[in-house]
């Protein structure tokens, strides 16, 4: 895989940090990224999302969802069984997991609930009054001239 070098976009550049890093992150993963466990990411409608995690073989205890600097963490632990089981086949994997999801500027967990055997994360983009666009009112330049000259 190719190296490239962003030093010239962090020195040409200022407060897009995140797109840098996130350039960063993305051609400096490991190729050999973690499958387990499976999720699907879904939109919901416009500005609404849902990230579903195959977690069977798992309690509500044993899970743990967070969002941290801008990062959703979906985490297991499975406490041991302390009853001596032989499998003849296991199939089903419950070891521990950390998978991150990295969000977008204004992204809120709305809530997770766990049905089934699948994790259902649900995300929405609140973006502030302040940043949506807004029409701008032009005024007719006549009214100006003629306001002046009386």
């Amino acid at each position: 895989m190719r190296a490239y070098d962003f030093s010239p976009l962090h020195r040409a550049t200022v407060g897009f940090d995140q797109i840098a890093d996130l350039m960063d992150r993305v051609l400096t993963s490991d190729v050999s990224q973690p499958t387990y466990p499976p999720y699907n990411i879904e939109k919901t409608a416009d500005d609404a999302y849902r990230i579903s995690l195959a977690v069977a073989g798992f309690t509500d205890a044993d899970l743990n969802v967070e969002v941290r600097d801008n990062a959703l963490i979906v985490s297991a632990r499975k406490e041991k069984d302390e009853t001596q089981r032989a499998f003849l086949h296991r199939g089903i994997a419950t070891r521990a997991f950390e998978r991150r999801f990295h969000l977008a500027d204004h992204m809120r967990v709305t809530g997770a609930s766990h049905v089934d055997g699948m994790l259902h994360i649900d995300l929405i983009r609140e973006v502030p009054e302040a940043l949506k666009p807004r029409r701008i009112e032009i005024a007719s330049s006549g009214a100006k001239v003629l306001e002046a000259a009386e």
